[in-house]
């Protein structure tokens, strides 16, 4: 059984043209799958209809085999998304971010206790624990981000853009965290436009373009297929070089 399968999969916004269209796309349990295309191409959307942000009108979108309609209690026990956007309280601390979070996903308080000392010791945070995270810095309120969103163990992680404006030893430690993830078996399903980064992370990839998946396969394979040296390359060749506003 395949982690996400999608199935014939549409969806436009109100009043304009498809983005979404006759989309079909499988990713395997414990991939760590990357999602890549221009500015535009409805990546993040895409994103946004997986894990039940937006619904879907047209065709099917089944998590470890559970229609997404008709099921969503059930899919948010075993996904976690760290979106774009920091989805934590400003003014609270990360202990007390991850105290409501975790009684969200459904935690008892002893698990929260157990997973939030784990998580802030793993992410570097435990000497601002208490501290409100308005006052950190942007590559620890990405790590609060992404502690928050693996709080409940997801069977299945989506990741839109987790590294955006981190410093160095920031983005190494998230990578590293979700190899590790991985390897117990977690599948990440990743966006973003750090192409370098991702060539490290993703072992399978889809390039996305105006609603559709260009190609799918291995990059080892893609790589050799099209004659590039690196993700940006292929990227440039497959999605075309002019600008994307």
């Amino acid at each position: 059984m395949d982690a996400v399968q999608i199935e014939n999969l549409s969806f436009k916004y109100k009043d304009q043209s498809s983005l979404i269209e006759a989309l079909s796309l499988q990713i395997g349990k414990g991939e760590r799958f990357g999602i890549f295309g221009p500015n535009g191409a409805g990546k993040t959307t895409l994103m946004s209809l997986i894990t039940g942000l937006l619904p879907y009108q047209q065709g099917s979108i089944k998590i470890s085999g559970k229609e997404l309609t008709g099921h969503k209690d059930d899919v948010k026990k075993i996904i976690g998304l760290v979106p774009q956007d920091f989805s934590f309280y400003d003014d609270l601390s990360p202990e007390e971010n991850m105290e409501f979070f975790g009684a969200w996903y459904g935690l008892d308080k002893e698990t929260i206790r157990v997973k939030s000392r784990d998580l802030l010791r793993v992410m570097g945070l435990e000497a601002v624990a208490r501290k409100p995270v308005k006052t950190f810095s942007g590559g620890m309120k990405r790590r609060v981000n992404l502690a928050i969103g693996v709080m409940h163990t997801p069977q299945i992680l989506f990741l839109d853009e987790p590294t955006v404006g981190v410093d160095v030893q920031s983005r190494n430690a998230i990578i590293g965290f979700l190899k590790e993830i991985n390897n117990q078996g977690t599948t990440l399903v990743y966006t973003s436009h750090q192409l370098n980064e991702a060539e490290d992370l993703c072992n399978t990839i889809a390039l996305f373009d105006q609603g559709s998946v260009i190609v799918k396969d291995t990059l080892a394979n893609l790589l050799q297929q099209h004659q590039q040296d690196g993700l940006e390359g292929l990227f440039l060749e497959l999605t075309g070089r002019s600008y994307r506003d």
